[in-house]
């Protein structure tokens, strides 16, 4: 196999293309018990380049995704891409009024949609009338158009259409500081970027250098950049990604054992459930050389238990959907099982990456110093979708954009995360902003004030907590509030418990003081993040 530096073209569809032309009969995707080659991929990539095309969409459009994890939603990717269309998949564990502002703020022409998803889509279609077509993926359940069906009657032709790097590909949608999530906007050229640096001379880390029989596990969701952004790098470097419709240990297992695994990415709560499950021990593991882990924090014990059980290389990555993935990695040599300072970072950025430390005003703040931390490169989004000021307000003139993230750089050049100069909570991966579950929870007559924050939480990292003011002479349970919750928002991100308290602590202009909320659940703690 040839290194993937050495392809031409302008972006991922051009590599699979010439990857379907030099390996075709080499395996790109296995599900349940259902191979496709590349060959196969880049035909069925053409098919629906040329479905779309029928249907009217036009380069700059976009398409939808609202299902679970299948190879032919990269298929649909890659078809949607080579007409300059953009894919944008959807969250399914959201509630119906969620997917509906998603799918009308993206102003989607065609959704596919997955097994199991039929009925959600119906509820919501009144809601989205410019979607123009529903095509069902292996959905029995969706009497309209079938994908296989749909996409076969149309010719493998490559479409005539030329991308460029600066076009957009992709457009994730990230939970809203102000309650409605944004589209980030990903390019061909900030999704390559990695492999532009190489090619530059940048130098390649040993776990970033694509071996020929990789087999890599995507079990994290393709709504997040590391379930699409791991089945692109498997595309890109030509080897097998094993697909799991959602992330189960069991399963997990069983494919790790059957098909010799050799790298997986997986968020720190998902290890803990593989460490638990009964059958890790009864589990040959001698063939997995990575695990891959980010969105959160690794407790010190629980990188131990991992490194014990699973044997393999471990790499800390950190980065978010905004910068087209990983910016930032601790490498396997510094993980160390007697623990070490560096352990506490998150590493040193990648080939082609700057990071910064600034202060409220965008001045560098020197080594040691703990301020919000600004990232450079090719890998930043485009912007957010039809959101200029929310844009401008995250990357400056110069191309620097503020995670949100505070953290400092020690002398060496490691990256620390220190808080959050965001609300933003992480639980189990998932991004939550407290501003959408406060929206949801002051639709409830009861309520006269709410604030929402998170806390430490030993399963998940952090967990939601809501704490209520009730209006006067009323009366309000947890229980009533949480099921409240649940009917306008996704269930991970309604509140796990609710305090109600008689008054919210504020500042002399009324913004909530939720670092006040926070600190007695976060004492004693080194950093302000879990």
């Amino acid at each position: 196999m040839a290194d993937i530096t050495e392809f031409a073209g302008d972006s991922f569809c051009d590599i699979v293309r010439e990857h379907a032309q030099n390996q075709g009969d080499v395996i790109a995707f296995t599900y349940a018990q259902e191979e496709t080659s590349f060959a196969a991929l880049d035909e069925g990539a053409n098919r629906v380049a040329n479905g779309l095309v029928a249907l009217g969409v036009k380069p700059g459009e976009r398409v939808a995704f609202l299902g679970k994890n299948h190879p032919l939603y990269f298929e649909a990717l890659l078809g949607a891409a080579r007409i300059g269309a953009v894919m944008t998949p959807v969250n399914w564990r959201l509630a119906p009024p969620e997917v509906a502002y998603i799918l009308d703020n993206s102003q989607a022409r065609v959704v596919f949609v997955g097994e199991g998803f039929a009925a959600m889509i119906a509820e919501v279609r009144a809601s989205v009338p410019h979607v123009a077509e529903i095509i069902g993926i292996d959905a029995p359940e969706h009497a309209g158009t079938d994908y296989r069906q749909w996409r076969d009657s149309f010719p493998a032709t490559p479409p005539a259409h030329k991308i460029k790097p600066e076009d957009d590909a992709l457009q994730l949608y990230t939970s809203g500081t102000t309650g409605k999530p944004k589209g980030a906007v990903m390019t061909h050229g900030s999704i390559l970027s990695s492999r532009d640096a190489m090619a530059s001379g940048d130098e390649m880390r040993t776990w970033q250098e694509p071996i020929p029989g990789d087999v890599t596990l995507l079990a994290m969701p393709c709504f997040h950049i590391s379930g699409t952004g791991t089945g692109i790098g498997t595309m890109v470097a030509g080897t097998n990604s094993i697909v799991l419709p959602e992330y189960d240990p069991a399963k997990a297992l069983d494919l790790i054992a059957n098909y010799n695994i050799s790298k997986i990415f997986l968020v720190p709560a998902a290890i803990q459930i593989l460490l638990n499950h009964p059958r890790v021990s009864e589990t040959d593991f001698s063939r997995l050389k990575y695990v891959t882990y980010g969105a959160s924090p690794i407790p010190l014990e629980l990188m131990r238990e991992a490194m014990r059980v699973l044997g393999c290389g471990f790499v800390q990555m950190y980065g978010m959907t905004e910068t087209s993935g990983t910016i930032v990695a601790l490498d396997p040599e510094d993980h160390v099982p007697e623990g070490s300072p560096r352990m506490r970072s998150v590493g040193k950025p990648l080939a082609g990456v700057e990071i910064k430390i600034i202060d409220e005003a965008g001045n560098p703040v020197p080594a040691g110093a703990v301020g919000e931390i600004a990232t450079r490169s090719s890998k930043n989004m485009r912007g957010y979708w039809n959101n200029p000021d929310a844009t401008a307000a995250t990357i400056d003139a110069e191309g620097w954009l503020r995670t949100g993230d505070a953290g400092y750089l020690d002398e060496d050049g490691y990256l620390y995360i220190h808080d959050r100069v965001k609300d933003m909570i992480i639980s189990g991966g998932e991004n939550v902003y407290p501003a959408e579950v406060e929206n949801a929870l002051y639709a409830h007559p009861k309520v006269a004030d709410v604030a929402v924050i998170g806390v430490p939480d030993a399963k998940w990292g952090e967990a939601v907590k809501a704490c209520v003011v009730v209006q006067p002479g009323e009366e309000l349970t947890e229980a009533d509030l949480i099921a409240h919750a649940r009917q306008h928002i996704a269930g991970y991100k309604c509140p796990k418990s609710v305090d109600f308290i008689p008054a919210l602590p504020r500042n002399p202009s009324g913004k909530i003081l939720r670092r006040e909320l926070r600190a007695p659940y976060w004492a004693g703690r080194d950093r302000a993040v879990n």
